[in-house]
């Protein structure tokens, strides 16, 4: 009883201290090592002492009476090396042991007796063949081994598709598993907003776009673990993936690289596409790192500084001809410090920057008129101190991000976007985009967090127990400005050639090009607005062009009637509670994690409250023959995704930039709505919104084949439900558009009892789900006899009736894309169905390394689409008929994600060679990307109109052709 008591007690003391949501506790993992003689027993009483050359500290332990050692707080590296003495044993030692942050891996070592002739035995470790049999996480731990000797980009973001069921990204933000992959917004595919970034502990993952929000130098990266399922309470997480990158830290001794790399277009092969062409461009990256003592053994530093400069020409792809030239460039500085104050107190200050410069876009398509330069980045720290006791340890600390995300027009004229009717099929984009970009756009998104957790150790007559709990308090702030330039407002006109046309002819000919859509509730405001009845709205008649900046027919503006910064906010609270007891072979992992977060306006006004959100972590992992070779597991968990600071935005800019969009009737200009102020908000939270959420069940088998190959296979499955999105109550309450149908949604549904007056309101997405169901399968060969392989097959079965993803898009204004409607649940667009992913390295006694990459997938799903508000909708049905109490043109069955792209593989080679001139170790690498140039297509046109360059289903964008990429680096 009175251990059970004192497990309360710990438990309690432990909850009490808390952990961060942002910042994880110590960046350390650990070893369990039994020990053993030829015959299997137990040894007690040797002494274990593990170290290595990168690594801050040493740690010595004596083993218990069942042969054990338990060493934690030791830092990530693959370069330790175990050693184990005794009086009646022969001394040995094991080299090359790996150990990974947040795991602590079991490793039985047989040694033998004592032996006065013989030397110290020495073998190579297996700390990466040891499975982790308290852990159900599933995932990846990307090395620095791996990424020095495998073609990647050079960047935390391009590892992440190293790990198994990573889909293709070329922007750096892919998704896994049910994490959503496509957006309506331009029908882009290839970008999760679902993923979690943490750099040392600081997140950047960015709080508007939920992408990530920092870069730093990837010589740094010490190892980069990426969660993919099973994601431990202490972890903030959604629907896909989270990536936890440690960097180095000073050691002993001083060490450090200086590496050059570069790229040009003489290094890439043609396209095979007349529709591309290979621009001019020429690439260049060059870093510094260097680390060690200031005063051994007590004060150590690393510090980093890298260099990244990329010019491109920009080109017609069609003839050539070339617009313009725009440079990329970004200094990334990184500097740490690591101050053992005493054995048992630590202190750490991380500081990195990633300023970048972007002096046009290189989007071809992107008139010189309407470009833009764009300035981001910015500063980040964390401050974090540590305490350990015999069995317990704190952690507290501060971090801040920064983050500018700022656009600002080359052209400063007025915007006027041109509409054709009877001229469109000779548009051109350049007879359409006149004027200036229309606005510049500075924004900051910064983040700042404080947080204290505790870790305890306990071992009672219940089970080992390993007790984390912590709290922190999270700020997030989203910072905008828009100037509008020239006259302060931005046009849509009415080219000359089709004055005269009516407001019926110019909201509903699909023969247009280029309109604003205007909607049965807009004409209603345009009569209020105007001061004219609703049924002559239809007969408004353009031809006017008094004022315009072009000289074309006023038809609709937007102007800014008031300009100045406006800043929205969230806070967060976050607490969570985890026990890791192991009980023989059997461990459970038991966790709540708890999270509150409020919203505030530009005011600086509290506007919505999410109530405390508990999500349960809860696993349960087996070693199957108690010998740390194989196991088995299962998980069930929920994973709460807080709203974003873009819909903080939507419902609380009630300062700043205030817009009034309008209609020229009569002579002059009317407005129909105003967007930002107080005059009309332009959104609520309703009452009654819930943080959107994903379930997932997981279960999973992992097992050595041999000393050095493993195999795992996991089935995961996935629900994502309370879906957030704007609503036009207009549509769905009471005397709406829907009003007496099955699809209506009163009043109270959003916990009004009378309309608020807003133009939306921000709700749960009555009906919106998402379900995900996949198999993975996982071979790996470890680095043993010169070669080291990873294999794996992911099967991705994704389905739902919504790709909405905590933003406001469209399916609470338009009645055919509710969830509920008829063939709006089928498969969802941007899935891959099979992957698989083959990768390794030979390593050649002379110094030459070659490895590979070999990505295959089954292609990406899309819709046969129509472009509404510039979003790619499912096609509907050409004529109406009854749902539900409502006659309408429904979504036509068949088009939600009913075509594919095809299938296709790359293959990528890296060929390295290392050399040893004095104390000074040569790298000198060649990455060939794409080495078989197959320029698969990737990409198909979505809209079944075609978009007037490409036809639908006709290939749009292929895979990059071959291309060479050169480095060397020193190591000292």
């Amino acid at each position: 009883m009175n251990n059970f008591r004192n497990s309360l007690t710990a438990f309690a003391v432990a909850a009490a201290l808390g952990l961060s949501s942002t910042v994880m506790a110590a960046e350390t993992g650990g070893l369990k090592i039994k020990v053993t003689d030829k015959n299997g027993n137990a040894i007690a009483g040797a002494t274990v002492l593990v170290k290595a050359p990168d690594a801050l500290v040493s740690k010595t332990a004596v083993s218990d009476a069942e042969g054990y050692v338990s060493l934690r707080g030791l830092d990530a590296s693959n370069q330790y090396t175990v050693s184990i003495n005794g009086s009646d044993i022969q001394s040995f030692e094991a080299s090359d042991v790996r150990v990974i942050t947040g795991k602590s891996l079991n490793l039985n070592y047989a040694v033998s007796t004592a032996d006065s002739g013989m030397e110290t035995i020495t073998v190579s470790g297996r700390a990466i063949s040891a499975i982790d049999t308290t852990s159900a996480t599933t995932g990846m731990d990307i090395t620095l081994d791996m990424t020095e000797s495998l073609p990647t980009g050079r960047s935390y973001q391009s590892y992440l598709q190293l790990t198994p069921g990573v889909k293709p990204s070329t922007g750096g933000n892919p998704s896994s598993k049910s994490g959503v992959n496509y957006s309506d917004a331009g029908g882009t595919t290839g970008s999760s907003t679902d993923n979690v970034y943490y750099i040392d502990g600081v997140n950047v993952t960015d709080n508007v776009t939920g992408t990530f929000g920092g870069n730093i130098n990837s010589e740094i990266i010490q190892e980069q673990q990426v969660i993919t399922g099973a994601i431990p309470a202490k972890y903030a997480g959604g629907s896909g993936l989270v990536s936890r990158v440690v960097t180095k830290s000073g050691s002993n001794e001083f060490h450090g690289s200086v590496n050059y790399y570069l790229q040009n277009d003489s290094l890439v092969s043609d396209y095979e596409s007349p529709t591309k062409s290979k621009s001019g461009f020429s690439t260049f990256d060059t870093a510094v790192t260097l680390g060690g003592p200031i005063i051994k053994d007590e004060l150590w530093f690393f510090a980093s500084y890298q260099i990244k400069n990329r010019e491109d020409d920009v080109a017609d792809p069609l003839t050539g001809e070339v617009a313009r030239s725009v440079e990329n460039e970004s200094t990334l500085g990184f500097g740490k410090l690591t101050w053992q104050a005493t054995e048992d107190d630590r202190l750490v200050f991380t500081y990195f920057s990633d300023p970048t410069d972007v002096s046009g876009s290189n989007a071809f398509d992107t008139l010189t008129n309407r470009d833009r330069a764009r300035k981001q980045g910015g500063d980040n720290f964390k401050i974090d101190y540590s305490h350990a006791w015999d069995d317990l340890v704190i952690n507290a600390g501060y971090m801040s991000h920064e983050s500018e995300l700022s656009d600002v027009a080359k052209d400063k004229s007025t915007r006027n976007d041109v509409a054709f009717l009877t001229n469109a099929s000779t548009a051109t984009q350049t007879s359409t985009d006149l004027g200036g970009l229309g606005s510049d756009t500075l924004r900051n998104r910064n983040k700042s967090s404080y947080y204290v957790n505790a870790e305890y150790y306990l071992d009672t007559d219940y089970g080992y127990h390993t007790i984390e709990a912590g709290y922190s308090a999270e700020t997030n702030e989203n910072i905008t400005n828009s100037v509008y330039t020239g006259d302060g407002a931005q046009y849509t006109s009415i080219a000359a050639a089709d004055a005269g046309v009516t407001f019926d002819v110019y909201a509903n000919d699909p023969a247009w090009v280029g309109t604003i859509d205007l909607s049965d509730d807009d004409a209603q405001r345009i009569a209020d607005g105007a001061g004219i009845d609703v049924a002559d709205v239809p007969n408004i008649v353009f031809n006017s062009t008094a004022g315009n900046p072009t000289g074309d027919v006023n038809a609709y503006r937007i102007i800014q009637t008031q300009q100045a910064e406006s800043k929205l906010e969230t806070k967060g609270q976050t607490f969570y509670i985890q026990d890791s007891v192991t009980i023989d072979d059997l461990t459970l992992n038991v966790g709540l994690r708890a999270e509150r977060w409020e919203h505030f306006a530009s005011t600086g006004a509290s506007i919505f409250t999410f109530d405390w959100d508990i999500a349960h972590r809860l696993s349960a992992v087996y070693d199957i023959n108690g010998d740390g070779d194989s196991k088995v597991w299962a998980f069930v968990g929920r994973y709460y995704d807080p709203v974003r600071t873009d819909m903080t935005s939507f419902a609380g800019n009630l300062t700043g930039s205030v817009r009034e969009e309008q209609v020229f009737v009569n002579g002059e200009w009317a407005t129909f709505r105003t967007r930002g102020g107080v005059a009309t908000q332009d959104a609520f939270f309703a009452p009654t919104t819930k943080t959107p959420y994903t379930d997932e069940f997981l279960v999973g088998y992992s097992t050595n084949l041999t000393e050095d190959t493993n195999i795992s296979v996991t089935y995961t499955n996935r629900a994502t439900r309370d879906i957030l999105e704007d609503y036009d109550l207009g549509v769905y309450t009471e005397g709406g558009q829907l009003w007496g149908s099955d699809l209506a949604l009163p009043l109270s549904y959003f916990g009004y009892t009378e309309n608020p007056g807003s133009n939306y309101v921000l709700a749960t997405l009555e009906g919106g789900k998402r379900d995900y169901q996949g198999i993975e399968v996982t071979f790996k060969k470890l680095r043993t006899e010169n070669w080291s392989m990873l294999a794996s097959y992911t099967y991705n079965d994704a389905e739902g009736n919504s790709n909405s993803d905590g933003n406001a898009d469209l399916q609470g204004d338009f009645y055919y894309l509710d969830p509920r409607a008829p063939n709006m649940y089928d498969k969802q667009p941007g899935n891959v169905e099979h992957q698989f992913k083959l990768l390794g390295t030979y390593y050649f006694d002379n110094g030459f390394e070659v490895g590979g990459i070999y990505n295959w997938n089954s292609g990406t799903s899309y819709n046969r689409a129509t472009n509404v508000y510039g979003r790619l909708l499912p096609l509907r049905e050409t004529a109406s008929y009854d749902f539900g109490g409502y006659d309408g043109t429904w979504i036509a069955p068949g088009n939600v994600a009913s075509e594919t792209t095809p299938a296709y593989g790359t293959l990528d080679v890296r060929v390295k060679y290392t050399h040893m001139f004095g104390d000074f170790e040569t790298e000198f690498f060649l990455d060939i990307f794409n080495i078989l140039d197959d320029q698969a297509v990737v990409e198909e046109e979505q809209l079944v109109a075609g978009s007037g360059t490409f036809a639908f289903g006709e290939a749009k964008d292929w895979v990059e052709p071959r291309r060479f990429y050169l480095g060397a680096k020193v190591l000292f």
